[in-house]
């Protein structure tokens, strides 16, 4: 049976996808975009046993991000300081701005954040002794990236592609262009049988997201 699990908090008024993702026999894992909602989240790495490693962010919008000072404070302890990394560096610019954010969706308790480690292209994570390679996938943010594990086929896809729709670009930096050309030259050849979660809903396969999400069936 696979080892690495995951766990999903829905967090925020946005509801995003706050992941603890873990190995099954270790219970050493990363909490993936902690948007808010921390108490909730630090609940649920409670009850599942898991040995908080590290911090993952996809992007820097509020409802991925917002939490993030707050859970890595919590959960570090003396002599063990707990990373945070990604997303891109040219997401930096969102992470700097996450109490802006706040105070624009009325969100309490949100503050701003730089991660120990920016991460790029072909940069890869340890998940619990899993092994995920990043991906910058642009579109929705300039610096958004994905996490993919080759090993377990599967894949952290925040808001790049959601099961039937795709992440939104009507912001002043999105580019719709990017996004799709993200998924289908990024996402796509990772193979049909990868599955994912995203940011929001429920997660999905490239299989069924190749065959028939409108924005990119056919790709």
């Amino acid at each position: 049976m696979p080892s690495l699990k995951a766990a999903i908090v829905p967090v925020t008024p946005f509801q995003q996808n706050c992941a603890i993702v873990f190995d099954d026999r270790s219970k050493r894992g990363a909490v993936v975009d902690p948007g808010g909602d921390v108490d909730q989240i630090i609940e649920a790495v409670g009850k599942l046993g898991v040995t908080v490693e590290r911090i993952l962010l996809t992007h820097g919008h509020i409802d991925h991000a917002g939490g993030a000072a707050a859970l890595r404070e919590a959960l570090a302890s003396e002599g063990n300081p707990l990373p945070i990394e990604g997303p891109d560096e040219r997401d930096r610019f969102l992470l700097e701005g996450l109490e802006r954010q706040g105070r624009e969706y009325g969100v309490a308790g949100v503050r701003n954040v730089v991660p120990e480690r920016w991460l790029v292209e072909g940069d890869q994570v340890d998940v619990g002794g899993h092994v995920f390679t990043v991906l910058h996938c642009p579109g929705h943010t300039p610096g958004h990236v994905v996490f993919h594990s080759k090993a377990d086929r599967f894949a952290l896809v925040g808001d790049v592609i959601f099961r039937g729709s795709v992440g939104r670009t009507d912001f002043p930096y999105g580019d719709g262009p990017a996004l799709i050309r993200s998924i289908r030259d990024k996402l796509f050849p990772l193979g049909d049988e990868v599955s994912f979660l995203c940011g929001h809903g429920p997660g999905s396969t490239i299989a069924l997201e190749r065959r028939t999400n409108p924005y990119t069936a056919g790709g």
